[in-house]
Formats: C-alpha cells, structure tokens, sequence
C-alpha cells in the first residue's frame, strides 16, 4: 500500500476523476509492479479488501481467476463501483471464472444497473465466442425495447452487445443495424481520430469492412 500511494500522481488522478474513477496511479507502472509480484492470490484477497482502487486493480492483475468462488465473485462484482475496477474485474477475471455462466444468467436482469452491465458483458462475450444456446433474437428484442432509456453503465453493455451480435452474425446484420440508427444511442459520442465510434451502425460497418477487406 505504502508503494502504491509513493505512485499516486495527482495529474493521473484528476484525468482519471473526470471518468469515473478514484485513484491516480499509471497503469503501466501497476502493470509493471503487477509483473514483479507475479501471481499471488491471498496477496490478491487482501488488497481487494483494503477497498482501495489502484490496490483492487493491483489485485485482479496478481490473483488467480479461477479460484474465486461464485459468491465471492458476485459480492466483488456488487462492492466494483467505479468503472476501471469494474471493468477490470469482469474482464480479467469473471471471464475466466467457471462461474462466468451461472453469474451472466444471475446479473443479467439484475435491478442494480452495476452488475446488469456486468450481465451484458458477459452476455455480449458470449455472443462472439460461444453464441451456441444464445437466443439472439430474443436478445435484440430487448436491447430495442430497453436500451434508449437504460442507465449509462448498462447501456454501454448492450450497445456493445448489439454492436457484436451485428458484425458476427450476418443474419442478424440488418435488424441490428436498424435497431443501431432507429435508436441512435451513442450517436454523437466524441471520437478521438483514428478511433472507431461506438454507434453501433458506424461499429458494425467497420468491423465488418475490415474482416472483409
């Protein structure tokens, strides 16, 4: 801990404030004392608990994904509030859980909006890497119905979601692309040049263009 807060820089953690997040540590110097660690996992355990940020991201770069149980990975996913932390947790570990499945079908319809986007993450996985059993179609039935009016976190979710079902299963291209402009969710999010939008029409065009070319 004492490491960690000689790392702290109040630049970084302003730039870091205006996205959500509370801590003001480089991620590549945490990479870099992540790599010195290697992997502990009751190390991991106890920085987790210490409710610090850089030290809860310090602890999903060092712990072993697999050796977290279902409970304790929902009670982690419900305590991740700020979006790199959360981010991180799914990401890194829940994906890699055994529990992953079990977990996408618990947080999917949950009522706290935090660990519903953590559903659709998992969900939107799911679509690219496993899509078999997924009904997809049901999928987008909800995304048209709930997305325009969902909180950010999730939305974020299942335009991503959206976005994936569109350019990995061409079947659904067409509905996924109308549902992307009739919505018009993210439409106008700034993007930095070079970088691709996350509208999902602009997203799936792409992607699809790239794939293809």
């Amino acid at each position: 801990m004492a490491e960690l807060g000689a790392l702290a820089d109040p630049k970084v953690r302003a730039v870091n404030e205006k996205h959500g997040d509370d801590h003001g540590v480089n991620l590549g110097k945490l990479r870099a004392l992540a790599k010195r660690l290697k992997t502990q996992q009751e190390l991991a355990r106890g920085l987790w608990a210490t409710k610090d940020s850089a030290a809860r991201l310090l602890a999903l770069l060092i712990c072993r994904p697999k050796a977290f149980g279902h409970d304790e990975l929902d009670a982690m996913v419900r305590e991740a509030r700020t979006p790199k932390v959360h981010d991180w947790l799914v990401n890194y570990v829940v994906k890699k859980s055994p529990h992953a499945e079990e977990l996408r079908l618990a947080w999917f319809d949950d009522p706290d909006p935090v660990v519903a986007s953590a559903g659709w993450a998992l969900t939107a996985e799911r679509v690219t890497k496993r899509p078999e059993g997924l009904d997809l179609a049901g999928l987008l039935d909800v995304i048209e119905r709930e997305m325009k009016d969902a909180p950010e976190r999730p939305q974020w979710a299942m335009n991503t979601c959206l976005a994936q079902i569109g350019i990995t299963h061409a079947e659904y291209r067409p509905r996924a692309l109308d549902i992307g402009e009739r919505l018009e969710v993210l439409k106008d999010y700034p993007t930095s040049p070079g970088c691709t939008s996350p509208f999902a029409p602009v997203w799936i065009n792409e992607m699809v263009r790239r794939r293809d070319a």
